[in-house]
């Protein structure tokens, strides 16, 4: 089975100098969920920015479906492939209400404004806050933000997602509902998260990133809970 998407010889320096990989390499498959942990500054969401074609990294590959994301072109069939959660789901949420951001994606994509809103609708009350669709972001709570900004990603229906600390300010229960959802989801994801309770429940897969590279944690969920916590 060809990887979903490779990374390949990766490397990348702040330009203070500092690196941050060092031909780091990994590779994730079909609806295979893996997390990634790390001190804070190793460089999860400096990957993920990478991935994402945000940041340039000084030599590497970034492949998908085995091409290289060489052109724009490219970098847009990714990028419809791959749904982003940012750190900051403020970054994700820009329109007058909650529903016109999770709306704005399949609008921008062709669909009608009936079906958008079916869509949206739908994706909203998969992650319980289908009562704030009618709110504007400001007024949202941090984690209701957080929920939002994950429905304007799962709203393009992606084929993998990078989830960057996406259970971060949740209550209780919209913490459970979404450890079930992505239980259930039948996607590829990778997870960056220093919530080592709630990365034990979603997935199996662990790798830590250090020094520069990802080292696969095998049966290391309790060292990584102490470690990373």
């Amino acid at each position: 089975m060809i990887p979903l998407l490779q990374v390949k010889d990766l490397c990348f320096a702040y330009p203070n100098g500092h690196d941050v990989f060092k031909n780091l390499s990994f590779e994730i498959f079909p609806r295979e969920k893996v997390c990634i942990v790390g001190k804070n500054g190793a460089g999860k969401t400096t990957l993920f920015y990478i991935i994402m074609g945000l940041l340039r990294p000084v030599k590497g590959e970034i492949i998908l479906d085995g091409k290289i994301v060489r052109t724009k072109e490219d970098l847009r069939c990714l990028r419809k492939k791959i749904g982003f959660l940012f750190q900051d789901p403020e970054d994700q949420l820009f329109c007058p209400t909650l529903l016109d951001d999770v709306m704005f994606g399949p609008l921008n994509m062709g669909f009608s404004r009936d079906d958008a809103f079916d869509k949206a609708h739908k994706v909203l009350s998969m992650l319980g806050i289908a009562h704030l669709a009618h709110k504007p972001p400001y007024a949202l709570s941090g984690g209701q933000k957080r929920l939002g900004a994950l429905a304007s990603v799962l709203v393009m229906e992606p084929e993998l997602l990078l989830l960057d600390e996406p259970s971060s300010g949740l209550d209780e229960e919209a913490w459970l509902n979404l450890v079930l959802l992505l239980q259930n989801l039948n996607k590829a994801m990778i997870i960056a998260s220093h919530d080592t309770g709630f990365l034990e429940r979603v997935t199996p897969n662990w790798y830590e990133l250090a020094d520069g590279k990802l080292i696969p944690l095998k049966n290391c969920c309790n060292k990584a809970t102490e470690t990373f916590k």
